[in-house]
């Protein structure tokens, strides 16, 4: 799971159904061998298509000048959105190009609108690389890492040179690393899944009850997870929920949750989020799957492989547990990083309060009954 400070992507399924699986869940010196440079493919098409992006960016770094508007910029902001900076005048010729294109292929491999826009960003590796920076160190160029039991990051200097680093320990040379926006990323394919899971007749609008003054929800008070030490290279998660049950059609029914606010490990947050509208479903008993987005995630795969499998489901007058069918149903390359399976809390009910342990023993929700009055 990639929950630490310097994660890169991230995303958690929230399937209220009532169901148990669990998906299953090195450190070199600090290397630093130059060779020609590769025209290896990354281990997955987001990740092939940030190197491209990450190469080209290090071949501008020649140009002194333009080197140092990427280093104030770099300075200047936690992350920088690299297609509003390689579209500067100043930018090398060239550039400009390769990072537009860089995100429509990046939109497309992951089912998003060409209106998603930018989705690649520019970060320095770590907080300890900005001194060095600062003072004039040529800095190397790495895409952010899809798989964290990664050994070694592959980054590339001005002069097309690759150099191989530790991906445990951070390396005292500053690396700018191309990155995913997830925050934009995953807003804009929940925004996808929810049209789709619309269109299948699996998120209709229900009608509010004349003679009720509101609803009851489940809310977030609180949530914490857990996390192993991470690689540097890696960046912030990005979390989501996907809340699932019975409608009152008899159909399942699924809500996405945006979780944004949840990047690191180890940290208590406090969001006061709705995470179930009970008005929503017919059944009193719902389950939690937290997952985590990785970089190759294709939002439109998505939409309709949990479409496909949870229309075949019907209500046969008791509630049933779907979290089998919907993990089931989750496109394998989802799994080929440990980490995007998170945890699962099940037999989640209206009436449910307190800290509840999540069956991974990765993390653990507190939350409480909360009503919604009508104005």
């Amino acid at each position: 799971m990639h929950l630490t400070a310097t994660r890169r992507t991230a995303i958690a399924l929230a399937l209220t159904a009532a169901s148990a699986l669990t998906v299953q869940g090195l450190a070199l010196p600090a290397a630093h061998a130059s060779t020609p440079a590769s025209d290896t493919p990354a281990t997955s098409t987001v990740g092939s298509i940030e190197a491209g992006a990450a190469r080209s960016l290090a071949a501008s770094l020649a140009d002194p000048t333009w080197g140092a508007q990427v280093r104030t910029a770099a300075l200047g902001s936690r992350q920088v959105d690299l297609g509003a900076l390689a579209g500067r005048t100043a930018a090398p010729a060239g550039l400009n190009a390769a990072v537009s294109g860089a995100d429509r292929r990046i939109a497309a491999a992951k089912g998003l609108p060409s209106a998603a826009g930018s989705l690649l960003r520019l970060r320095l590796g770590a907080a300890s690389m900005r001194g060095a920076l600062a003072a004039g160190a040529e800095p190397l160029v790495a895409a952010a890492a899809d798989d964290d039991a990664a050994a070694t990051v592959t980054a590339y200097d001005s002069a097309g040179r690759v150099h191989t680093l530790s991906s445990r320990q951070t390396p005292s040379r500053p690396v700018y690393v191309v990155d995913l926006d997830v925050t934009k990323a995953v807003s804009a394919g929940l925004a996808q899944v929810n049209k789709a899971f619309t269109k299948a007749g699996l998120s209709a609008p229900v009608a509010a009850k004349a003679d009720t003054a509101g609803f009851w929800t489940t809310r977030v008070d609180s949530v914490y997870l857990n996390d192993d030490e991470e690689p540097w290279i890696l960046g912030d998660a990005e979390i989501f929920s996907i809340v699932s049950g019975f409608g009152f059609d008899g159909k399942v029914r699924v809500d996405t949750v945006d979780m944004p606010y949840l990047d690191n490990d180890h940290t208590t947050y406090y969001p006061n989020q709705i995470l179930v509208n009970w008005s929503n479903y017919k059944y009193n008993l719902a389950d939690v799957v937290m997952m985590e987005d990785d970089g190759d995630t294709n939002y439109a795969d998505l939409a309709k492989a949990l479409a496909d499998a949870l229309l075949t489901i019907t209500d046969q007058g008791a509630y049933i547990p779907l979290v089998d069918a919907i993990l089931a149903a989750i496109p394998s390359s989802w799994y080929t990083n440990d980490a995007d399976y998170v945890d699962s809390w099940y037999t989640l009910a209206r009436s449910s309060t307190g800290r509840l342990n999540g069956a991974r023993g990765n993390g653990w929700l507190s939350v409480s009954p909360y009503f919604v009055q009508q104005f």
